[in-house]
């Protein structure tokens, strides 16, 4: 019966050909050739590790697209002598599963083990992903998924807890320029572009190896005289758009830059990360609820008008639209991104939720509670309660958490902004406080 998900290479199949893509061509026969991942092939490195020892368990390949997944795969099986088995989540289903089960299970009583590559693994559901553990557990299959989205919120549990996760990394441009030179070698002619140019095609590739090869593959067909230069490669090819995922692992990192960004009085690169955002694609109102997040959670009292302006921004947004609304966020970012900072409110807050959980249900003190009825009085409800508007200073010194519970303090103004005003208050206060603290009921 033949295997109807068998990928090893096949001489005849594979032979250099003008009509195969240039990435295809480019793939590497060895570990050693790949590009870019030294950290986890390196002979200290996981992968380097494994190989060393002669045996290799599962993994979990998380990247971004284009920077070797499949090529490793692939080659960890030769190196291994396991039969190499390539399955994608997006179109494999449960009997498609059962069937690559079954033959790397006959695969084994004949003495060969199985590597099974599951390209977008993260795709699989739960019960998809759990089908995978008595195979692995028993040796029937070493499993290597790949997946571009944070194993740790798309894997389950028990399939991370039976494989390593190795990360590799986007390619940085001296990279792509080695993967250019081979290609160039290969071809046995050079790119027609100059200097400029040529790093900007780079660029266009945004770390991904396959997306290089395919620029470099197109820019070599051109029948062209002399060098482009990076105007006319700009006009000739269009700029490869950046990756980003709205609901995927690249929102989560870049909102965490910009937050952070903000958060570090830094405002060009607040500027920066919002554009990687908007031009990505990202609902501009999630990042204006966003920004108006941060003037709360890091600005706070420090400069109370940081909350007002993403407001403004916000509602100018919802009212001009695209791009022009844009701009008022952009100067939300710049004045966070500049205010003082302060995070005491917060703290605070925190505090006092901790706190409030801590003492359960007990009422506040009778002096402060209201006393409409007769019987209310009676219990003593209002009893010595001091109006504050006709103490000195306008402020009494009562005690206004519940009997028994000592006074906390929650709110610790920062010495910064506005806040800075407010410290003083909270220690004229706690002054006035301290010596009324006698007649506080």
């Amino acid at each position: 019966m033949p295997d109807l998900f068998d990928q090893t290479p096949d001489p005849k199949r594979d032979a250099d050909s003008a009509s195969r893509p240039l990435a295809d061509r480019m793939r590497p026969c060895k570990l050693a050739e790949v590009i870019g991942q030294d950290k986890a092939l390196g002979p200290d490195g996981p992968l380097g590790s494994m190989l060393a020892a002669g045996r290799i368990g599962s993994i979990i390949l998380w990247g971004p697209p284009g920077v070797g997944k499949t090529t490793i795969a692939r080659l960890l099986a030769d190196e291994t002598d396991l039969h190499f088995v390539q399955i994608s989540a997006i179109f494999t289903g449960v009997p498609d599963l059962r069937k690559v089960f079954e033959q790397a299970r006959l695969r084994q009583r004949q003495g060969r083990g199985t590597l099974l590559f599951v390209d977008e693994i993260h795709r699989f559901n739960k019960s998809q992903q759990d089908s995978f553990l008595p195979h692995m557990e028993d040796g029937t299959i070493t499993l290597v998924g790949a997946t571009t989205e944070n194993p740790s919120f798309e894997l389950n549990a028990a399939l991370m807890s039976r494989a390593q996760v190795i990360v590799l990394t986007r390619l940085s441009l001296a990279h792509l320029e080695l993967l250019a030179q081979r290609a160039e070698k290969l071809l046995g002619r050079a790119l027609p572009l100059d200097g400029p140019a040529r790093e900007q095609l780079l660029e266009m590739a945004d770390g991904d190896g396959r997306a290089a090869l395919n620029l470099i593959e197109q820019v070599l067909a051109w029948q062209v005289t002399g060098k482009l230069d990076s105007a006319t490669l700009g006009a000739r090819l269009a700029r490869r758009a950046a990756q980003y995922d709205k609901s995927g692992d690249a929102h989560y990192n870049l909102i965490s830059a910009l937050h952070k960004s903000v958060r570090g009085s830094d405002p060009d690169a607040a500027l920066y990360w919002l554009a990687r955002m908007m031009t990505g694609g990202e609902d501009p109102r999630y990042l204006a609820r966003r920004l108006a997040r941060m003037a709360i959670e890091d600005i706070g009292m420090a400069d109370p008008q940081a909350q007002t302006v993403c407001l403004d921004a916000w509602q100018a947004y919802e009212r001009m639209g695209s791009p022009e609304g844009e701009l008022a966020l952009a100067q939300a970012v710049i004045y966070l991104a500049l205010a003082p900072k302060s995070n005491a409110g917060y703290v605070a807050w925190k505090a006092a939720v901790k706190l409030a959980k801590q003492t359960g249900s007990q009422p506040p003190p009778k002096h402060i509670l209201n006393a409409p009825t007769k019987l209310m009085k009676d219990q003593g409800y209002g009893e010595g309660y001091a109006y504050d508007h006709d103490a000195e200073e306008g402020f009494s010194g009562q005690n206004y958490f519940p009997d028994g519970v000592k006074r906390p303090v929650l709110y610790q103004p920062v010495e910064r902004g506005f806040e800075r005003e407010l410290g003083k208050r909270v220690a004229f206060f706690a002054k006035l406080r301290a010596t009324r603290s006698g007649k506080s009921g």
